[in-house]
């Protein structure tokens, strides 16, 4: 199975499934790093891994469909069956969603349905909640949405400031998304037909 993954930035969960894949615990090959910022820390640790990367720029292109069609041109070339989100800062048309449907993972750092975009954290802390998390889920073509695969949740203590909990949120991704991955993988995994 090849895998592809999307990042934007630092590529902390990338640099994670790397290692997984790797240590044999995703069973795949990680073929491909698609990014859309020529400047993502991702890209360094695609290089340092030997993995392919595709960087694709929006502001190379009249609009969403071209630049999702030099995308879907880079899966196709390497054959991708697996696409995961990681840090990747654009949301995907129905139609890409649709062409893959079932076969795109995203992690985000909280409990969804709660505290939904970007600032997921920061929303949570700010809110109060005594309880937060991440959850791994299929991707479909509302944002952060989709059915949920794997949840783990993380108590927000008194002590705790932004900053150790984003620590807490990121040591908890890095071990969750690469089990799903794995599990999806292994072929445990299917998107039913609603």
């Amino acid at each position: 199975m090849n895998i592809a993954v999307f990042a934007s930035g630092r590529g902390t969960n990338f640099g994670a499934i790397i290692r997984a894949v790797k240590k044999g615990t995703i069973k795949a090959n990680l073929s491909l790093l698609v990014c859309d910022n020529p400047k993502a820390g991702a890209i360094a640790r695609a290089k340092r891994a030997g993995i392919k990367i595709a960087l694709v720029k929006r502001e190379d292109f009249a609009n969403k469909e071209d630049f999702e069609n030099k995308i879907i041109a880079h899966l196709d070339e390497n054959k991708i069956d697996l696409i995961v989100l990681a840090g990747f800062m654009r949301m995907l048309s129905p139609e890409f969603v649709g062409r893959y449907a079932g076969r795109i993972l995203n992690i985000h750092p909280a409990l969804l349905p709660s505290f939904k975009g970007t600032e997921a954290i920061k929303d949570a802390f700010d809110y109060g909640v005594k309880v937060t998390g991440v959850t791994v889920h299929f991707v479909d073509e509302k944002m952060d949405h989709g059915p949920i695969i794997l949840q783990k949740a993380v108590e927000i203590q008194e002590n705790d400031t932004l900053e150790s909990l984003e620590k807490k949120i990121h040591k908890i991704e890095h071990h969750l998304y690469p089990e799903a991955i794995g599990l999806y993988v292994e072929g445990k995994l299917k998107l039913e037909e609603s």
